[in-house]
């Protein structure tokens, strides 16, 4: 990923943040036929490592799980709030004119080493950590165990376990920090007029500098 230096974000705590927020990733292996891409929530568990281990699950029928390159590594990718800047917003489009539209976002590039795990425990664990996380805030949190248990085992022979073991995170924090205070400024409130209040808090936080 190409980061200019104004838009690197280089915090793990910050980068792990985001991937917790976001979990939804992009999963891109090599396969037989070429760049392989799927959709899949990965939940991150810490496992007393530097960036972390990244867990999900698959179709037992997903072609992803014969079909990659073991001695390769794979690149999950996680992308928070994004939006469309409109120069319209800066200030020093009345100044100058010189100004054009950009796109802001933050993304998160994963790498690590994939293993396929085919184990009803592990895989209930791994599905039991994912809910509890994401059913927290919820007034009457769904359990895995509030469904029959046949039910749940009978879906969980269909599904299959992965784990991708980190060796290195990206941040990516393209959030106006190149413009000058003014426009800056000015997009944080273009932002929030146009329902986009996500993305004008990162405009207000920026990466690390």
């Amino acid at each position: 990923m190409y980061i200019p230096k104004h838009f690197d974000e280089p915090r793990i705590d910050v980068m792990q943040a985001l991937i917790r927020d976001y979990p939804l990733a992009t999963l891109v292996t090599l396969s037989a036929a070429g760049l392989n891409a799927n959709h899949i929530p990965l939940h991150l568990a810490d496992d007393d490592s530097p960036y972390g281990n990244l867990r999900g699950h698959v179709a037992r029928s997903n072609p992803i799980l014969a079909d990659f390159d073991k001695q390769t590594e794979v690149l999950a990718i996680f992308q928070s709030e994004n939006a469309y800047v409109s120069p319209s917003w800066y200030a020093t489009k009345q100044e100058t004119g010189k100004v054009v539209p950009t796109w802001n976002y933050a993304a998160v590039h994963a790498y690590g080493t994939l293993k396929v795990i085919d184990d009803p425990a592990w895989i209930r664990r791994q599905l039991e950590a994912l809910t509890t996380e994401h059913e927290a805030n919820f007034p009457a949190p769904w359990a895995v165990s509030d469904a029959p248990s046949d039910f749940t085992e009978r879906l969980i022979a269909q599904i299959v376990g992965i784990e991708i073991h980190l060796t290195l995170l990206q941040g990516k924090w393209k959030v106006s920090q190149n413009q000058p205070p003014e426009n800056r400024n000015g997009v944080i409130k273009g932002l929030n007029e146009s329902g986009k209040p996500e993305m004008a808090a990162l405009v207000v936080s920026g990466p690390s500098r």
